[in-house]
């Protein structure tokens, strides 16, 4: 093949050609489209992206076009930072400052989608061709057998698109995982059937990713630990809507709408979920449960140490870097309770369904009738993007949604009379949960809705202008009073606070009663 007869190689092991990173780099041309391995920062081919990102610069220096369409939910500093400069497209997710910032300038095309639905769109030619996955392995067989690292994200499916293979063989990852992953593809229409898993534990697929050998043009040696993830400790924010979480559920159990054995747990990323599965560890109130998720976290590691946790399902270990040294440690102990899966698999919407998640998710804000925004500051700046979020709240036996009743000082409310971006409606939120209190959404019409998100969400210095925006519609099932329905920001534009000043609450009553 014509890509293995350039440059010079040695053979691996298993009989792949072994290039440097730069060399390997050197194959990639511009505008070609690389599926890259990996779920958050856990499990991403870091050197071939470091090489990549210098061949770009390089090209450009000499006055050449070279920028690549990047896929995949592997993100962070080591793969989406480095890289920000010589991408051009990006699909379905990042988490970068650098890049997020190209993203907001219009410098980068972002194509933000439901994690869940990702590979699919692939196979079925919704997003073109794929001329490269590159994957980050902890071994790679002479048949083309691929033993994937600390996550599985959509490796599978790139793998089997990409005309062409790259296999990062990273030696921090031993070849003692084989066992922890299950990979499994579905049939697309009209030959899809049922994706047989009835329980978390349930294994339907094989340990190895399996390819064609053939496609494998070479294997790049790499000793790179895993960008790891930093979580702070629970502060008295994000433990009180832990504790929060923990009591509402808790209460769901005693009264008989969840089950006695509880169900299946999904969480979301970051301290607040942290905080909140640390909560559900430690109330008497929650029996021992499973996870069902994308993500693995310290806590929940943790949790399984302490027995509150029986298994866990997931697409990635995000871990910190101790916890995952843990785990590689005593991984005979581990391998029986945890499984990591594709991304298809772990968000697909039947098995959500069947398996009865609770659904617990952070929020960047919602509105007082239960409308959610969790991707775009203000309504126009992407943040990180919709992730798997949608694949369980719309899904969930309970979908639950946290986060901080106010940010920056209290300035600004998290809580607002309508969103300015929408990504989960109303009709898919049961439960909102702030440090404040929780707000149960079931049932209730839309006024009912909105005064339980102010009376137990939204943070005193909000609740009156909250209560009185409402008040300023009488009209109509969802009330709205448009000429203020966004007066919050454009305070905030203007003041640098959201905070109201009585003048311009008898200026609105004004308005409202003209």
């Amino acid at each position: 093949m014509y890509y293995r007869d350039r440059g010079q190689s040695m053979r691996s092991s298993s009989g792949y050609p072994v290039l440097s990173p730069q060399d390997a780099a050197g194959w990639i041309r511009d505008g070609e489209t690389i599926g890259f391995s990996g779920f958050t920062a856990a499990g991403t081919p870091r050197t071939m992206a470091a090489a990549i990102a210098e061949r770009a610069a390089s090209e450009r220096a000499a006055g050449r076009k070279f920028r690549i369409r990047a896929i995949g939910v592997g993100t962070g500093a080591s793969l989406d930072g480095v890289l920000s400069d010589a991408i051009d497209r990006r699909t379905p997710y990042q988490s970068d400052p650098k890049l997020r910032n190209r993203i907001n300038s219009g410098e980068c095309r972002f194509l933000d989608m439901h994690i869940s639905q990702l590979t699919q769109a692939l196979r079925y030619g919704f997003l073109g061709a794929m001329e490269w996955a590159i994957v980050e392995a902890a071994d790679v067989l002479p048949n083309g057998g691929i033993l994937l690292t600390s996550a599985v994200g959509g490796t599978p499916t790139f793998c089997a698109r990409a005309e062409r293979i790259l296999v990062e063989l990273n030696r921090r990852h031993p070849p003692a995982l084989y066992g922890i992953h299950d990979i499994y593809e579905p049939a697309d229409p009209p030959f899809r059937r049922e994706i047989p898993i009835y329980r978390p534990s349930d294994r339907i697929g094989t340990p190895l990713v399996h390819v064609d050998p053939d496609k494998i043009e070479a294997v790049i040696e790499s000793d790179s630990p895993d960008e790891g993830a930093v979580f702070h400790a629970a502060n008295g924010t994000t433990r009180r809507i832990g504790e929060n979480v923990a009591e509402f559920l808790a209460r769901e159990v005693a009264t008989g709408r969840l089950p006695r054995a509880f169900l299946p747990v999904q969480s979301g990323v970051g301290d607040i979920a942290n905080a909140v599965l640390g909560a559900l560890g430690n109330h008497p109130g929650i029996p021992t449960f499973e996870m069902y998720t994308e993500v693995l976290q310290d806590s929940v590691i943790r949790l399984m140490d302490a027995g509150r946790v029986r298994f866990a399902s997931c697409c990635s270990l995000t871990l910190s870097p101790q916890t995952l040294r843990r785990v590689y440690a005593d991984l005979d102990n581990y391998r029986p309770r945890l499984v990591l899966r594709p991304q298809e698999i772990t968000n697909h919407p039947e098995v959500v369904r069947r398996l009865g998640l609770i659904s617990i998710n952070t929020a960047l804000e919602v509105d007082i009738f239960g409308n959610v925004n969790s991707t775009h500051a203000f309504g126009t700046r992407m943040l990180n993007g919709i992730g798997g979020s949608g694949d369980f709240t719309r899904n969930a036996y309970l979908s639950i949604f946290t986060c901080p009743s106010t940010a920056k000082s209290n300035t600004v409310s998290a809580l607002v009379p309508m969103v300015t971006h929408v990504d989960h409606t109303e009709h898919s939120v049961h439960v909102i949960a702030t440090e404040w209190g929780v707000a149960d959404l079931r049932g209730r019409a839309p006024r009912e809705r909105a005064l339980a998100i102010i009376d137990n969400c939204a943070h005193p210095d909000f609740r009156g202008e909250l209560r009185h925006y409402l008040e300023l519609s009488r009209d109509g099932h969802t009330p709205h009073y448009l000429r203020a329905a966004f007066d919050f920001y454009k305070r905030y534009d203007h003041t640098g606070d959201m905070r109201q000043r009585p003048a311009q609450a008898a200026e609105i009553a004004a308005a409202a009663a003209g």
